[in-house]
């Protein structure tokens, strides 16, 4: 066999990996780790609506790995989900290298999107594995401060500002892309709606509206506050998650307003179950 047929035998064998089993199972058990972080910060922010302090935790994933280590085998569960989260991003590397589900898979622009959830979930793999290993410090450190350093760092630099003000309008143009395309319910074409029942796909439908509208919120209000951080060159006004839905708890009939948003991350959470279903992978 010369060199050309060797490397066709291995394109055939790494596409057969991708199309497997195996692969779709771990992109089903991604999603189900996605949605089990989501709703233990849904869990967090409820408690920080109503008067708490989330009990010492932070409302983003750094606190919900803390909440899930607190629990009876809590290290097991982080052990599982970190794998999970790595399966996820295999999954979606492979998209990115031979294209995904349905007739717009192959195209440029869903490689490129494939491509850079790969870099996410591997990143965000390695922090949970690492904090399941033992690094405290990795994966359940605080969005708020790591936002903070991060935004004074780049303000440092020349054109800092409009660097951090450029960055904080496109999180504000994702956050509204992701409320807009879950309210027209763009998520469908990825379900295989035609197994569910009527009754499962309503409610399937409207855990992705209500998640994914409840999502993309909390995104664009990220980016104003680091826009805002831009304009005033001062890095504590850019937040992470966590200082993110505080702010809404601030507002008049903040603690109800946060509570919605609490409960919009918790149906994105089961939607993400629900994907771990009836995705196509």
């Amino acid at each position: 066999m010369n060199r050309q047929s060797w490397a066709l035998h291995g394109r055939f064998k790494a596409r057969r990996a991708a199309d497997s089993t195996a692969m779709a199972a771990a992109a089903r058990a991604g999603f189900a780790a996605r949605g089990l972080i989501y709703v233990l910060v849904s869990v967090i922010a409820l408690q920080i609506a109503f008067g708490g302090d989330g009990g010492g935790q932070q409302a983003d994933r750094g606190g919900a790995l803390g909440e899930l280590a607190g629990k009876p085998f809590g290290s097991v569960m982080l052990w599982i989900v970190g794998i999970a989260l790595a399966g996820m991003g295999l999954w979606r590397l492979s998209e990115a290298v031979f294209g995904g589900a349905g007739p717009d898979g192959s195209k440029l622009t869903k490689r490129a999107s494939a491509a850079g959830r790969f870099v996410f979930y591997a990143f965000v793999s390695y922090s949970v594995l690492s904090y399941a290993a033992g690094n405290r410090g990795s994966g359940s450190g605080s969005s708020d401060k790591h936002t903070d350093d991060v935004t004074a760092l780049v303000l440092k630099w020349p054109g800092g500002e409009w660097i951090v003000g450029i960055s904080g309008a496109a999180v504000v143009i994702a956050g509204l892309w992701i409320a807009v395309r879950a309210a027209r319910k763009k998520f469908c074409k990825h379900l295989r709606t035609a197994a569910m029942s009527r009754r499962t796909r309503q409610v399937t439908e409207f855990l992705g509206v209500t998640g994914g509208t409840a999502r993309g919120i909390v995104f664009a209000v990220a980016g104003v506050f680091a826009i805002v951080a831009a304009v005033q060159h001062r890095p504590g006004k850019a937040k992470g998650m966590d200082d993110t839905l505080r702010a809404f708890r601030d507002l008049p009939a903040g603690p109800w307003l946060l509570a919605l948003i609490a409960l919009g991350l918790a149906a994105f959470g089961v939607f993400s179950w629900c994907n771990a279903r009836w995705r196509e992978v």
